[in-house]
């Protein structure tokens, strides 16, 4: 059974709080503060370029490698870091489990809200990158909000199935921040979607990532056209996910306070 919408939006001020003081500890307690926001995507930008643009020679499309990759980058690092925080968000809030009711779900769902401001901040460092390189963005750029919403349905998908399982296995807790890095390969953040054989282009598309890098660099950077079928078979995977995740953590719901 899905999770009860009506009772999530009784309780919106909570997840708003929640979303609130995420932000605040993030940025008001560390000495950078929103910098942080920026030097994550910023410095991998700089060390892919180094290493995959100047010495590997990985094609960019007609693009400066630079924010080829720091297209990618800025969802990606979305993506990652709402993933990674959801995973061990019931464990790192199980005191409120067990103290009062409220729907679970709200714990998972918080960095989706939270990191939008880093993507925020990523997303406006871009627009410097594309002044400084003079890349013009195109008409599909107006789809960014479409690829934006597969991106939350990605990482809210993801981070139900895996917050759920960390709470009974805590290895998976510890091995999140390894399987990102996998999947940043499995992704086009470092190399074009062009470079995979068209045999595998569906295959490699049921990664929702694909559709939404190629997305977003086709609306921005004009490299391709707008890589419709990448985005569909991505929506649907993204789809997908965010369902069977919450149809997975309603049925372990019951157990998280006991095990925590």
């Amino acid at each position: 059974m899905l999770p009860d919408r009506k009772e999530l939006w009784r309780y919106r001020d909570l997840l708003f709080f929640l979303v609130w003081r995420d932000v605040k500890a993030r940025y008001a307690q560390s000495v950078l503060g929103v910098g942080w926001a920026i030097i994550q995507p910023l410095f991998s930008m700089i060390v892919f370029t180094v290493v995959f643009g100047s010495l590997a020679k990985i094609d960019s499309e007609g693009r400066p490698y630079a924010i080829f990759s720091y297209t990618a980058l800025v969802p990606w690092t979305y993506f990652s870091n709402a993933v990674s925080t959801s995973t061990g968000s019931l464990i790192t809030s199980s005191g409120m489990l067990s103290k009062v009711y409220f729907p679970r779900l709200i714990i998972p769902l918080t960095p989706l809200l939270s990191k939008l401001i880093d993507f925020g901040v990523g997303f406006s460092i871009l627009f410097v990158l594309m002044l400084w390189f003079q890349v013009t963005p195109t008409l599909n750029a107006l789809y960014i909000p479409l690829l934006l919403m597969v991106l939350m349905l990605a990482a809210g998908g993801m981070g139900m199935w895996l917050t759920s399982l960390a709470v009974q296995y805590r290895d998976v807790n510890y091995g999140i921040s390894f399987g990102m890095q996998l999947l940043m390969y499995a992704a086009p953040v470092v190399y074009p979607a062009s470079l995979v054989p068209d045999a595998y282009r569906s295959f490699y598309a049921l990664n929702p990532m694909v559709g939404v890098i190629e997305g977003f660099r086709a609306g921005l950077l004009g490299t391709t056209p707008m890589p419709w079928d990448l985005i569909a078979i991505g929506s649907c995977t993204a789809l997908l996910l965010f369902v069977t995740g919450a149809l997975f953590f309603r049925h372990k719901e019951a157990a998280f306070a006991d095990v925590v």
